[in-house]
């Protein structure tokens, strides 16, 4: 299976950036983990980082063809970006939603996501366990094909 693992905005500062919320592994070694656990389980991963919303959107229309699934984990995007929305239902590639910590229980305005509808699932609190559920979850093999519908 072809995974497109996208992180959203500050993600490349993983390590650096409030280590007491994020946890002190870097983006580097996060990536390495999920090569490593997608290499053991027969999958093929594309990884990128980026801070731009539009860039994000451009990743996702790019990959389309490619992928079939995606990880996403839109950072502060999530939470207002209803241009994520609207590309993640445009490209009708099985995507979950990822957070490193639990969204839900931190400050307001992180508790609600307008990404997440479109999403087959939304994963968080698990550091980089929410990564590694979610290449699980698209390499089920009901999902195998990528291809769903959106709501």
């Amino acid at each position: 299976m072809r995974i497109l693992v996208l992180h959203g905005p500050n993600l490349n500062l993983l390590g650096e950036r409030e280590p007491e919320i994020y946890g002190t592994m870097s983006l580097l070694r996060l990536n390495a983990r999920l090569r490593a656990h997608a290499k053991r389980h027969g999958a093929r991963l594309r990884i990128f980082q980026d801070n731009c919303e539009g860039t994000l959107i451009d990743l996702l229309h790019k990959h389309r063809h490619w992928a079939q699934g995606v990880v996403f984990n839109p950072g502060a995007y999530a939470h207002y970006s209803y241009a994520l929305r609207d590309a993640v239902a445009a490209i009708g590639v099985a995507t979950i939603e990822v957070h490193l910590t639990d969204v839900k229980k931190r400050e307001p305005f992180r508790r609600h996501s307008v990404i997440a509808p479109a999403c087959l699932a939304a994963i968080c609190g698990k550091g980089v366990g929410s990564y590694l559920e979610a290449i699980d979850r698209l390499l089920e093999p009901r999902l195998k094909n990528g291809r769903r519908r959106t709501r």
